[in-house]
């Protein structure tokens, strides 16, 4: 049985965003907020976040913090992206998805503690893509597991899922941080926590699901912006801080306990700094890059640089002039 909103408070959502293995800094700002018991009355997410928003709906204490962390430590980049050779070969003779999503879904299976989506202790709602029209679809009930998969359904990487004859996608091409749908389901405040993007990658992305992945991060990285300003202004929001210059890919899981430690830390400071008594965008979140270091910018970038020097008498640097 669900809990009765909590009275004289507004209805609180967590909006939880998509990004790929940047999904555990989420673990970090969860624990911060329940450490000071600060609770949501429903939970709601796009991709990776729809996978964060699930556990802790089905265990929203900070007990499922705890074990949400255990689970994020042991993840490994194989777990979710099963790449081999024959599976490439298959790619190559027309399969429309690089691989199946069957570690994605055995670890759903083994973990959540509940079926579907209605039976979670507070509401959980899941953001995925329609493959056809290009809009956000929100799943409110139904098997959890399907659920995630189409929010989590990366194109070209897994295949599509259908429900309710629909044929849907990744959550995080329609709508990665999915504030107007956490409002049209009643929120009247909003607590977002942000994945961030890689702003200061320390070499560009390798491999078809990193190039992906990263690009999906960058087309994204302006929709939260564009759908905080055309918010009502009744709405209060507070947006969780992210690590900013970032330079892990969101394909990378080997860096995962020291993402989660860190959104930890800021999360705390944030809040001893009155983080929700402000409603405001982080300059962090809107689209930007810094100069990458210098044995990337003595690659590929060092070359156009030097191109550009030689063909307009020494004005690229300030046409490629980089933020940081």
């Amino acid at each position: 049985m669900r809990p009765i909103v909590n009275a004289g408070r507004p209805k609180t959502a967590f909006v939880l965003a998509g990004g790929g293995s940047l999904g555990a800094v989420q673990v970090g700002m969860l624990r911060a907020l329940f450490e000071h018991g600060i609770d949501a009355d429903l939970v709601i997410g796009s991709s990776v976040g729809a996978i964060n928003a699930a556990y802790i709906g089905g265990d929203p204490t900070l007990a499922g913090v705890a074990r949400l962390d255990t689970l994020w430590r042991g993840l490994k980049r194989a777990d979710i992206f099963p790449v081999t050779w024959r599976r490439l070969l298959g790619f190559l003779h027309r399969r429309d998805h690089l691989m199946p999503s069957d570690g994605l879904r055995r670890l759903l299976d083994l973990n959540l503690p509940y079926r579907n989506l209605e039976d979670a202790r507070i509401p959980v709602h899941v953001v995925a893509t329609d493959v056809l029209s290009g809009e956000p679809v929100v799943l409110s009930r139904g098997p959890v597991t399907q659920a995630i998969l189409a929010s989590s359904a990366i194109p070209g990487a897994f295949a599509p899922i259908e429900i309710d004859r629909k044929l849907l996608c990744d959550g995080a091409i329609a709508s990665n941080t999915p504030v107007r749908a956490a409002v049209a389901l009643g929120a009247q405040r909003l607590i977002i926590l942000p994945t961030g993007f890689a702003c200061a990658p320390d070499r560009p992305p390798r491999g078809a699901i990193e190039s992906a992945l990263h690009a999906i991060t960058l087309l994204t990285a302006g929709q939260l912006v564009a759908e905080l300003e055309r918010l009502k202004q009744s709405i209060p929001y507070h947006i969780l801080p992210t690590a900013c210059p970032l330079g892990v890919s969101p394909f990378d899981f080997s860096r995962t306990p020291e993402l989660i430690e860190q959104a930890y830390q800021r999360t705390l400071g944030w809040l001893g700094d009155g983080g929700l008594e402000h409603c405001e965008i982080p300059a962090a979140l809107r689209p930007h890059r810094h100069r990458p270091p210098r044995a990337l910018r003595s690659g590929s970038a060092g070359w156009i640089e030097q191109g550009l020097a030689e063909r307009r008498g020494g004005s690229a640097a300030a046409t490629l002039r980089m933020a940081g």
